[in-house]
């Protein structure tokens, strides 16, 4: 093992790996490094100034989940929420008329037509706000081409004065980003390469129109894949949500048993559908966080339900 140290103290290690060349690690840099050689921002550390020598990124939270993408658990709690409780209270409601039979083919027609109906809703959705996402983008584009510098800093300091950030860095950040946006081979450090410069130029998420879109309007871009994504994810979770309701009426020919058993099955999984959303959004903060979650999706499940089956009662009565 080899090791090189430079004159501020920092050791880049050399490792030798399995075919036996040396691999060298990038060496840390203090945060008050000085002298000849300016490290860069990211490889400056204040670990060797720490008491336990750990980097502040490798600290542990007491919260060590790891949150699912929140586009993606929308899409599946707004498919399972409505799979559980539609199909549900449809069933209930069928179950006052006649045997299983009915309940089994009406509920599977609503199932199927739901699912290809929610899927549809989800792409149209979010086909529409993809395309309200370029509008804004060229009409932002166009008006950043049209716009002067100070009207450029105004924006720029309407984002970032609120959440603490001085004019003069306000400032500084409308040049970095106008450099930018009017010529693709600058960085925003003032250098360029041919490498760079082909990366800027398809790439769209550089300069002041992303800017201002991401953290003025709070809008990114949803690629085509996130499209055709949030249709089949909202689609199959309405069809897997939906089938648990029906599952009682295929094995009990007796439609008002077959809804006790169904109310028992989807109450159950509409407790563990809760906690579980609790759990992937972040929004349970202990044992009381996940039974709020669970018990407010039992009944917001149950009341749609109850008053599917008490509508159907009282039209047959009357």
């Amino acid at each position: 093992m080899a090791s090189e140290s430079d004159t501020n103290g920092t050791v880049a290690v050399s490792l030798p790996n399995r075919g036996g060349n040396m691999n060298t690690k990038p060496p840390v840099w203090p945060l008050d490094a000085s002298g000849t050689i300016t490290p860069p921002l990211l490889t400056r550390c204040d670990r060797d100034g720490r008491q336990d020598g750990i980097c502040c990124k490798d600290l542990k939270d007491e919260d060590t989940r790891t949150l699912i993408d929140p586009d993606i658990v929308r899409d599946v709690v707004i498919g399972l929420s409505d799979g559980l409780t539609v199909p549900f209270a449809l069933a209930a409601g069928l179950s006052s008329l006649g045997t299983s039979r009915l309940v089994v083919a009406g509920g599977i027609a609503e199932l199927i037509a739901g699912a290809i109906s929610m899927g549809i809703g989800g792409f149209l959705a979010s086909s529409a706000e993809r395309d309200h996402y370029h509008f804004l983008r060229r009409h932002t584009s166009a008006r950043v081409q049209r716009s002067c510098v100070g009207e450029m800093e105004r924006e720029v300091c309407a984002v970032l004065v609120p959440v603490g950030v001085d004019e003069k860095t306000c400032q500084a950040v409308t040049k970095c980003l106008r450099d930018v946006e009017f010529d693709p081979e600058v960085d925003a450090n003032g250098s360029s390469s041919d490498e760079e410069a082909q990366l800027l130029r398809w790439k769209d998420q550089v300069g002041l129109t992303p800017f201002l879109l991401k953290f003025g309007e709070g809008m990114e871009e949803i690629s085509k894949r996130r499209v055709y994504m949030s249709a089949l994810t909202i689609g199959l979770g309405y069809l897997v949500g939906g089938i648990i309701p029906l599952i009682p009426y295929f094995f009990v020919p007796e439609a008002h048993v077959a809804l006790v058993y169904s109310c028992i099955i989807t109450g159950i999984v509409l407790l563990i559908f809760g906690a579980v959303k609790a759990r992937v959004t972040g929004a349970g903060q202990g044992a009381g966080g996940y039974i709020w979650g669970a018990v407010s999706t039992l009944l917001v499940g149950g009341a749609a339900a109850a008053a599917a089956f008490a509508l159907v009662a009282w039209l047959e009565d009357s």
